[in-house]
């Protein structure tokens, strides 16, 4: 019997158009974009702007765009899955809310929170559904507002982040194309090193909480760091050496864009040249669930049918892994 594997059809990102510039930042905190640049290579950083607004309102662009790119009908999804750590509320999912905004109702969704790692474990989760032949559309939405959860007086963490969205549509394939594999990793005990102290349910909400700026991410950056640099380098090139894929058989390394540091040392780490390598990172920042799906959505005129890409994260938890993605169609301009 013929494998069905799981192919992206379309991509499409959102993000919003008010530029947080690096010289807006030195006016907040001690910094310059010298400064910034040679420790994390962004120049700016996109942020959601307007009362009562969150990550539904990155995501819903995002997909409306995706259906109508794709000629879906908002009835034919199947499934919606949003990974996020930032979403709208605790309870119902982000995932339900971007459903109900674009007019998805024949279809289940809900959240998945891996960070930074986010849309790759989503992803794969929405592959297994496909696989099993049942899901014919299935939607994945990498999405984070991460200015509602970034300290705007911390230098070392509020030049870090942005907020946006990116989706991608799955459907079967009986080629060879599609995710082909993949390699998930989790370490708990990375929590200690990056995390949000308050907000859940060990540290409820309270006058203290607020009072001590708990509800902001906290971030020791030299242990993620070094976490970073080996684990996301070393399973991008596990899955290469699993697979036997040679430098020369990757078309592209997708990579999380947290740092232009950790992304130069995952492409030297697979032996790819800079040309390589997808990169964005200097006019987003760190978007979180949101980065593959955007850097992606901006290189797709660039990608061509049977492309051979690995993609690569590592977020808090710890969290990382990899996977390998045959494109599935040549871009069409319209």
């Amino acid at each position: 019997m013929t494998k069905i594997r799981a192919a992206i059809t379309g991509i499409n990102a959102w993000t919003p158009e008010y530029r947080l510039t690096n010289q807006e930042l030195s006016e907040m905190v001690e910094t310059t974009d010298e400064w910034i640049m040679q420790r994390v290579g962004i120049r700016e950083r996109r942020i959601l702007k307007g009362e009562g607004k969150g990550t539904s309102d990155l995501g819903e662009p995002a997909v409306r765009g995706l259906l109508e790119k794709t000629g879906t009908s908002p009835d034919e999804v199947d499934l919606l899955i949003c990974a996020t750590v930032t979403p709208d509320m605790p309870f119902p999912a982000t995932a339900n809310i971007i459903s109900d905004k674009v007019g998805i109702k024949n279809a289940f969704s809900f959240d998945l929170n891996a960070a930074c790692s986010g849309f790759l474990f989503a992803l794969q989760t929405a592959a297994a559904y496909v696989e099993t032949g049942r899901y014919k559309k299935v939607i994945v939405v990498g999405a984070d507002k991460m200015s509602a959860i970034t300290d705007y007086t911390d230098r070392t963490t509020c030049t870090l982040f942005g907020d946006a969205a990116g989706a991608v549509m799955l459907e079967p394939t009986f080629g060879e194309y599609g995710i082909m594999d993949y390699i998930f990793k989790t370490d708990g005990s990375g929590k200690k090193y990056l995390h949000m102290k308050a907000g859940g349910s060990v540290r409820p909400a309270s006058h203290d909480t607020v009072g001590g700026r708990e509800h902001f991410i906290y971030q020791e950056g030299q242990s993620v760091f070094k976490f970073a640099v080996s684990n996301m380098a070393d399973v991008a090139a596990e899955i290469m050496e699993k697979n036997n894929l040679l430098p020369e058989d990757i078309a592209w390394l997708v990579p999380h864009q947290a740092n232009l540091r950790i992304i130069d040392a995952t492409g030297r780490r697979m032996g790819l040249p800079p040309e390589k390598v997808m990169i964005n990172i200097q006019n987003y920042g760190n978007t979180t669930a949101a980065t593959i799906p955007l850097v992606l959505w901006e290189f797709e005129k660039k990608l061509r049918k049977g492309d051979n890409l690995i993609l690569a994260a590592f977020g808090g938890g710890f969290t990382w892994g990899s996977i390998w993605l045959k494109w599935a169609y040549d871009h069409v301009t319209a």
